[in-house]
């Protein structure tokens, strides 16, 4: 069963559990594949769908942030039951010794001595980690972090 038949059955599934936060954020998650489908002319593949389900808990953790910062946080609490919905269906995440071992890796590989060369660690790091649901935020600290930035 590919990834979107999954969404489609488990909302199916939730409304008729009568679970409003889970059909609701399903419901978000259908729209927005659509509107990409439709964008794209066709059907999504299993990695577009990973792709748009990482923009979307990207999305949900700036709003998150910026929900705290303005002292709303019954948005920030319902945002983060979005994220752990919408990451139910992506892979495990990568672990930070997972990230940081890709890092020392990608430094090595390309040479990296200074801040200057942070896109290229960046760009290996990134492909090294592929598929492993790795946060860029995450990534980028580590790699200035290692690179004394």
């Amino acid at each position: 069963m590919s990834l979107k038949q999954q969404i489609v059955s488990e909302l199916t599934a939730s409304m008729k559990a009568q679970d409003a936060p889970r059909t609701s954020t399903l419901r978000m998650v259908k729209a927005a594949m659509m509107n990409r489908e439709i964008e794209k002319g066709g059907e999504l593949d299993d990695e577009e769908m990973m792709k748009l389900l990482r923009s979307m808990v990207k999305q949900r953790h700036d709003s998150v942030e910026q929900f705290e910062k303005g002292g709303r946080q019954n948005l920030a609490d319902k945002e983060k039951a979005e994220i752990e919905i919408i990451e139910a269906y992506l892979p495990q995440a990568a672990s930070r010794e997972e990230i940081e071992a890709a890092v020392a890796t990608a430094i090595s590989e390309c040479g990296a001595s200074s801040i200057k060369d942070m896109g290229k660690v960046m760009k290996a790091t990134q492909a090294a980690l592929a598929g492993k649901n790795a946060d860029g935020r995450a990534v980028s600290e580590i790699v200035k972090a290692k690179l004394g930035g």
